[in-house]
């Protein structure tokens, strides 16, 4: 009764379609969830991911959660995570992805999830990585460690949107840095990250991420750009 007094007065409302959710109904109402276009990779053995880095960098496995269009439901979601401060979106679809991963044996393995990282500056401004709560709950869901300390980065860049692929890999080699390495010799380590492009930054981390000895890295995020 309370809670529906509550819900009556401020109501809770879908973060993809922005009509109140019923008491049943979390972050996103059921019409939303259903209409999200999921990739069913990670199920389907599809290396959809993995060709964005083909000939770049080793990866084991590669996945995301939903596919990425200009003006639908998933850049809505998206938007609202990175730029409206409603990190609850990073954590249900991190619950959502960690549940399916922890059913499929290549993901079993995983020895520490690690989130690509937010400049201090970017990070202070915002207020919070947008990863954080996604990689959480997947570490969570894996039963292993989540680890924000491997890397950072150290180079403030603007926005990325219209720059070449090239330019791109270009940047993202002077954004980042090895942070506290130690322990991860010959561990596997599963990189998140909120969407996937051009595979940019996935390249520049994973670059970094191998000149630890004997590691193996595979790659989740909650999105992947069509």
């Amino acid at each position: 009764m309370f809670q529906n007094l509550i819900n009556l007065f401020f109501p809770q409302i879908c973060e993809a379609c922005k009509t109140p959710l019923q008491n049943n109904e979390k972050v996103i109402c059921i019409n939303c969830r259903h209409e999200l276009p999921v990739t069913n990779f990670h199920f389907e053995n599809n290396d959809a991911v993995k060709k964005i880095v083909y000939g770049r960098v080793e990866l084991e496995n590669a996945t995301s959660l939903l596919h990425f269009s200009k003006k639908g439901l998933v850049q809505e979601l998206l938007h609202n995570l990175k730029y409206r401060g409603h990190e609850q979106i990073g954590k249900f679809l991190g619950d959502w992805l960690g549940g399916e991963l922890a059913k499929i044996e290549d993901y079993k393995n995983i020895d520490v999830v690690v989130p690509v990282p937010l400049h201090k500056n970017k990070r202070r401004e915002r207020g919070y990585n947008q990863v954080t709560k996604f990689g959480k709950a997947i570490a969570k869901a894996l039963d292993t460690e989540y680890n924000e300390d491997v890397l950072i980065k150290i180079k403030h860049a603007k926005t990325q949107v219209f720059k070449d692929r090239i330019t791109r890999f270009d940047d993202a080699n002077t954004r980042f840095a090895l942070g506290d390495v130690k322990n991860l010799e010959s561990q596997h380590i599963l990189l998140v990250d909120d969407i996937i492009t051009t595979g940019a930054t996935i390249e520049a981390c994973v670059t970094l991420l191998k000149t630890i000895a004997d590691v193996k890295i595979s790659v989740a995020t909650m999105a992947i750009a069509e």
